[in-house]
């Protein structure tokens, strides 16, 4: 009977109607001032990161000049005659940056090329996660391994001291041949399908298909996961 008359009732409707678009109203804007403070929040976080660092930077070259800093050739802040060049450790950086580059492109790259051609699927769908469970790994981990495992095998062949780039590129390779994998295991799965069988129809071996081929075809994703070297070395 109730349910009849509530019906029957024209101005009831609309005051449930406009109720109910208030709530709506309210959610929503309880809903945008939420993601406006997520959003404002990491705005924030970038212009105190960047305050801090012109803070910091003003107080260094209140202490050393311009000369000092760009023309020294030696970075000694802790000992007792303190330089700050900062060549040496621009040198450093693209010294480490190109050994880890000469180990990742390659193993990277041929860990691609495996699991697109040459893996079975079973064996595939086992060895790319087990792959990409290496970027995973904490860098300190990285670094200990090369420290204690790594640099003891390589001063057994050459002669290096304990602290050394060899040691810090090879690792640094090892530890970004994943995400080179990973990035140019999906440009070559992005190779269509039918340009490897217009090769294999003009009678092309499975490896001149690779090289002349399916490599081309893909080469701006493998661009793209060189490119990535320098920002996933700082991870």
């Amino acid at each position: 009977m109730q349910n009849s008359t509530s019906q029957d009732d024209p101005y009831l409707l609309p005051r449930q109607s406009l109720d109910k678009d208030i709530s709506e109203d309210i959610s929503e804007r309880i809903v945008g001032a939420i993601l406006f403070a997520c959003a404002l929040v990491s705005i924030l976080t970038t212009f105190g990161i960047v305050i801090i660092i012109f803070q910091e930077t003003f107080g260094f070259f209140q202490e050393v000049s311009f000369a000092q800093f760009f023309l020294d050739t030696k970075w000694t802040p802790l000992f007792a005659e303190r330089h700050f060049g900062i060549w040496p450790l621009i040198n450093g950086t693209f010294l480490t940056t190109a050994i880890a580059m000469s180990v990742a492109i390659p193993l990277g790259l041929s860990s691609a090329i495996y699991l697109s051609e040459y893996a079975q699927p079973k064996v595939a769908a086992v060895l790319r996660p087990a792959v990409e469970l290496l970027a995973g790994v904490p860098t300190v981990v990285y670094g200990y391994f090369a420290l204690l495992f790594l640099t003891p095998l390589l001063r057994h062949i050459i002669p290096l001291e304990i602290f050394n780039s060899l040691s810090a590129g090879v690792m640094m390779g090892i530890m970004i041949t994943p995400t080179v994998g990973s990035i140019s295991l999906d440009a070559i799965k992005s190779v269509p399908r039918s340009l490897r069988e217009g090769a294999y129809a003009l009678g092309i071996t499975k490896l001149e298909i690779i090289f002349k081929v399916v490599l081309p075809a893909a080469l701006s994703g493998i661009i793209a996961s060189i490119i990535e070297l320098p920002r996933s070395q700082h991870l």
